[in-house]
């Protein structure tokens, strides 16, 4: 028996597939609740399908989660807007943008990671989506390399390990706000005065 459409496929909605539209789903009770505690059912109820459809789709509920996570994910870096370009602006500009892009990203994604912390395998299922030059990390990575071939970067510029380092920065900030609070972290804004100091202390190892 084929599985039953959801009202709002039935109703206009054709031509998105039922598993984009479970993904769609899921991100978006993700974006409303986070992960903790999501169900199967409520995912179901939400997209307007028996609960049984959801496994015509997806081999288990790690896996659509994994893939809703990875929709919202992109749906906060779509929100964010684009990324400085090479050559464009100052370097030093560039990677303040970079580095509050970073920080926002993390701190919007907080609250649907933080719910699977004991849900190793739904973030193993997320890991495997990823293809290289998608995420924030390898487009920083990809920038510094371009500012180097053009020269506004020192030729011998360590730009992987410059980039760590900026990462790791977003890692601390959002860590050190969740283990204050598992319950409801802290996700107010780095100062501007902290971005700054940490582009000035990349620039000092990487510049011309």
């Amino acid at each position: 028996m084929a599985p039953r459409r959801a009202a709002a496929l039935r109703d206009g909605g054709g031509e998105q597939s039922l598993r984009a539209h479970l993904i769609a789903t899921a991100e978006r009770l993700i974006s409303e609740r986070g992960t903790a505690g999501l169900t199967v059912r409520a995912i179901a109820r939400a997209a307007g399908v028996a609960d049984g459809v959801l496994y015509n789709h997806f081999a288990d509920k790690e896996e659509l989660l994994a893939h809703a996570l990875q929709a919202r994910v992109r749906a906060v870096e779509s929100a964010l807007g684009a990324l400085p370009e090479p050559g464009g602006g100052t370097v030093e500009g560039n990677l303040r943008a970079y580095l509050a892009h970073g920080l926002d990203l993390h701190r919007a994604i907080l609250p649907a990671f933080a719910g699977l912390l004991g849900r190793p395998e739904v973030l193993a299922r997320f890991a495997d989506l990823a293809r290289p030059g998608d995420d924030w990390r390898d487009r920083l990575v990809g920038y510094l390399r371009a500012e180097r071939d053009l020269g506004r970067l020192a030729p011998d510029a360590p730009v992987e390990p410059a980039a760590r380092m900026m990462v790791g920065v977003c890692h601390e900030a959002i860590l050190s706000s969740l283990l204050r609070s598992s319950a409801a972290p802290d996700t107010a804004s780095v100062p501007q005065e902290e971005i700054d100091a940490v582009v000035a202390a990349v620039l000092r190892g990487i510049g011309r």
